[in-house]
């Protein structure tokens, strides 16, 4: 009898560190592949922010790291090209002409940004870009990145906001993080049985 409890303390202790492992680590995974930026042809902040992305984004093209800039998650039912909205605003606002700027009003899913950036692309005679979303996207992003870019010559470096709620041991801890990387291992498992 004390060799079975032994060994049940003992696999609850294991299985039990193994999950709070796993648990913790959730934040590095999620957050992987961000990268530093590089020189590209393009910069392409994704929709779906509340600002970083775009400040991120207009930081990138102001150091030289881009001359083009597009924009992805604009609703193409509210958009009109003669009233910019507040992302393309706030771009302008920090001095990039809007010649430089692309806004994309059909993507509705990472998925489409990617394919959708890949043929926008394609048409500008583009070869390399950054992609600019926050922390705990960039585990899609890059799964999703890479199938669309498969078999072509083109590249893409993922570039990561700077987030005052995001620290990738402790994403728990913030609200608005635990929800994000939560439901970014969702969508990845979604992802990996639509689209992989």
């Amino acid at each position: 009898m004390k060799t079975f409890i032994k060994i049940s303390l003992l696999f609850f202790l294991i299985t039990s560190t193994l999950f709070v492992t796993i648990y913790l680590g959730l934040g590095f995974l999620v957050s992987l592949h961000a990268t530093k930026p590089e020189k590209a042809d393009v910069i392409i902040v994704l929709g779906g922010d509340n600002g970083l992305r775009v400040k991120k984004g207009t930081e990138l093209f102001k150091a030289g790291y881009a001359q083009n800039i597009v924009l992805t998650g604009i609703d193409s039912r509210y958009y009109n090209p003669n009233r910019p909205n507040w992302r393309e605003r706030r771009v302008m606002e920090a001095g990039i002409s809007k010649k430089a700027i692309t806004v994309d009003i059909w993507s509705e899913t990472t998925w489409e940004e990617a394919e959708n950036t890949f043929d926008l692309m394609g048409k500008k005679g583009w070869n390399s870009a950054l992609v600019v979303s926050d922390p705990p996207h960039m585990l899609r992003l890059y799964k999703t990145w890479k199938k669309a870019f498969a078999g072509s010559s083109k590249s893409f470096i993922l570039v990561a906001t700077d987030p005052e709620w995001w620290d990738p041991l402790f994403w728990w801890r913030d609200p608005y993080s635990q929800r994000f990387v939560l439901s970014e291992i969702k969508k990845n498992f979604y992802y990996l049985l639509a689209y992989y």
